[in-house]
């Protein structure tokens, strides 16, 4: 069984957050390892390990970018969306520093919204989709997601006011963070007059189309303290799954919006020794507003069917109880799913956020949404 405490993120990178870069996602993933590398105050050469993810390029490509000779450990993350980089990488990490194979990993992840297809690239290609929705104009994350609002809203309640009050506290975290994507000022009027794309779902509800690069470092706990930063340690890992396929999710599962959360972060409580009401600060995965919303119920910062009331009340705002997405999250700070609410946590934990630093923030929660797969991340400063 793994432990806690036994690694931590010792560097973190990333590119600017546009929404169209001429670099290649090649050019744009090697860029952001570097900076990790050259963060954690570590030269290419030391890095003996990589996990990168299915649909980015591989150790070996990477690899010979950056000049490594060696590459003793690699390993591939099969899960999708944000929980690759946030729960499959770090458990294959930990696995690898555990074994003794490696003592520095590098995690690097590339996203260019602007390729062909762009993000719906992804689901026209799965034969379940393209055979029975697509005909009948079900298609495109937009459309999945507002349906799954609107069954929440059926269950639970939601109104315009609370499905606002997502988006609008990671914009005015975004306004304090001078890499977000989208900073430009959003009260509700702002949001009503966002464009509608599906309904309820305006623009303002989805998350950005980014071209980027993000990377960050994991070494185990020993040699981290020799890192030019505070040591931000993971303290505890869970990853949740369902027995849906991916291209099922969406219209075959008894609920559209019962993503495996409560399992996920109920094993990293577990692995950490600590609860939701421990926390300082939290990173959730906002593909959307409601998953954002869903989610904050699934690693119990409220109650079920409270998701809408906790984000309506400020608690996620600069300033409130608890702040969520401290970056802008994917809704306006940038779309590289799930890693780069990662390095936010870890910069929060590290104390150099500047005008956006959640004060004393000792222990943070990061989440990533898989659709079918879930991980939750803790991270403690030590």
């Amino acid at each position: 069984m793994m432990q806690a405490g036994r690694i931590a993120i010792t560097g973190v990178g990333e590119t600017p957050f546009v929404r169209a870069r001429p670099k290649s996602l090649l050019e744009m993933t090697v860029e952001a390892s570097l900076g990790a590398i050259a963060d954690a105050g570590l030269k290419p050469a030391d890095i003996d390990g990589f996990v990168v993810n299915r649909n980015s390029h591989s150790a070996d490509e990477i690899g010979f970018a950056l000049g490594i000779d060696r590459r003793p450990f690699s390993a591939i993350t099969d899960t999708v969306g944000g929980t690759g980089p946030t729960g499959s990488a770090l458990t294959l990490a930990h696995l690898a520093i555990e074994a003794g194979l490696c003592r520095h990993v590098l995690v690097p992840y590339g996203f260019q919204a602007t390729r062909p297809g762009g993000p719906y690239g992804f689901h026209s290609r799965e034969p379940l989709k393209a055979d029975l929705e697509m005909p009948v104009g079900y298609f495109g994350q937009p459309s999945y997601f507002a349906t799954m609002a609107n069954r929440y809203a059926y269950e639970h309640g939601l109104s315009e006011e609370e499905l606002a009050s997502v988006s609008i506290p990671f914009r005015k975290w975004a306004e304090l963070t001078p890499s977000a994507q989208k900073r430009e000022p959003m009260d509700l009027a702002g949001y009503r007059k966002s464009p509608m794309i599906s309904a309820p779902f305006r623009v303002a509800d989805c998350c950005l189309m980014t071209d980027a690069g993000a990377a960050y470092v994991v070494s185990a706990a020993d040699v981290a303290r020799d890192a030019p930063h505070p040591v931000v340690a993971v303290e505890g890992l869970g990853l949740g799954t369902t027995r849906w396929p991916h291209a099922m999710m969406f219209t075959q599962a008894p609920s559209i919006f019962d993503f495996p959360g409560r399992e996920s972060a109920a094993a990293a409580f577990a692995m950490a020794g600590v609860g939701a009401g421990d926390l300082d600060l939290a990173q959730i995965y906002d593909g959307f507003s409601i998953s954002a919303l869903v989610q904050a119920e699934q690693l119990g910062l409220c109650g079920e069917g409270e998701g809408g009331r906790f984000f309506h009340s400020g608690a996620a705002m600069p300033g409130g109880r608890m702040p969520v997405n401290t970056s802008g999250g994917h809704m306006s700070g940038g779309y590289l799913p799930g890693i780069t609410l990662l390095i936010e946590g870890v910069r929060q934990l590290r104390g150099g956020r500047g005008a956006a630093q959640v004060p004393d923030a000792r222990l943070c929660a990061v989440t990533g949404l898989g659709g079918n797969s879930h991980a939750t991340t803790i991270l403690a400063r030590h």
